[in-house]
């Protein structure tokens, strides 16, 4: 089992023409069951043009009606992504990962409140997307380091998912989903959504969970935890030696009033019971002990 997403999900690339997209795309289509799940791709303008087999369409809706995609994934650069992600919203696509990154926060603000009662869910934006191993990848994740099996990860920072995922595999712990919920400061799943997901997945034990310096999500999800968390959790926290009031790494990477620091949340985390490591060479090995493996 898995969570979001599973060889029977149909996608469509918004932004297929790009370069990106394209490249992107075609990696995908060629992870596990890739080419019977890619079944669409948009760009205003372009329709009736395919690439490798997948037709592309003027609009979601189109793509939607003629291919039964339910998932989007958008490569569509900055200045037009949040516009993309409307489009896929009023659409009524269950899924919507945006993997662009620098998106103005103003265009995603009224992204964000357009979504509201709205039933369809993001990813990102600026994030790596999601995986489920040995069945299908959407997303800029590197395949091959993937294993399927029954660990769980979440992530704000794209490239410690891969390499929580990488020491997992390494260790002989595979994984049931991995998840990149990005870092920009208004985005869409937080950690303490796909928690859920993991505490109610019959074939996740655990879950590696990796933060960011900056706000005070990773807290509010440590709290959900210690209260109703059934599967054992490992945490890490990303920019611990970022100086106060510095930027690292993603947009919401930003400690302000003294608060949002690795240690305070790292401090917080071990007190709602998650076994955490300062050391980022350590997450794999922290579970394989959690687990007794």
């Amino acid at each position: 089992m898995s969570i979001l997403i599973n060889k029977n999900t149909r996608v469509m690339t918004q932004g297929m023409t790009g370069k990106v997209g394209q490249f992107h795309t075609t990696q995908c289509k060629n992870y596990a069951n890739g080419a019977s799940c890619f079944v669409a791709g948009v760009t205003p303008g372009k329709a009736g043009q395919s690439y490798e087999g997948i037709p592309v369409f003027n609009s979601v809706a189109e793509a939607k009606a003629q291919t039964g995609a339910t998932v989007s994934v958008i490569y569509v650069p900055p200045p037009y992504a949040a516009a993309a992600i409307d489009e896929a919203v009023e659409a009524g696509l269950e899924l919507v990962i945006c993997i662009t990154e620098g998106i103005p926060v103003h265009d995603m603000i009224r992204t964000r409140y357009k979504m509201q009662g709205k039933s369809t869910i993001l990813l990102g934006p600026n994030c790596p997307g999601l995986i489920t191993p040995d069945e299908i990848k959407i997303g800029i994740m590197p395949g091959h380091i993937h294993r399927k099996g029954r660990i769980g990860v979440v992530s704000r920072s794209g490239t410690l998912t891969y390499e929580a995922v990488w020491q997992l595999s390494e260790l002989g712990m595979g994984q049931s989903s991995c998840v990149g919920i990005g870092g920009d400061p208004i985005n869409g799943l937080k950690h303490i959504d796909v928690m859920k997901m993991f505490n109610d997945d019959p074939e996740t034990d655990a879950v590696i969970m990796v933060g960011e310096i900056g706000g005070n999500d990773e807290e509010i999800c440590a709290q959900w935890i210690r209260d109703n968390m059934k599967k054992p959790v490992v945490g890490f926290i990303a920019g611990m030696t970022a100086p106060p009031g510095k930027r690292m790494g993603h947009a919401g990477a930003i400690i302000s009033g003294g608060q949002g620091s690795a240690s305070d949340k790292l401090a917080v985390m071990e007190s709602c019971g998650i076994h955490i490591t300062r050391n980022p060479a350590e997450m794999g090995k922290v579970m394989q002990r959690v687990l007794k493996i």
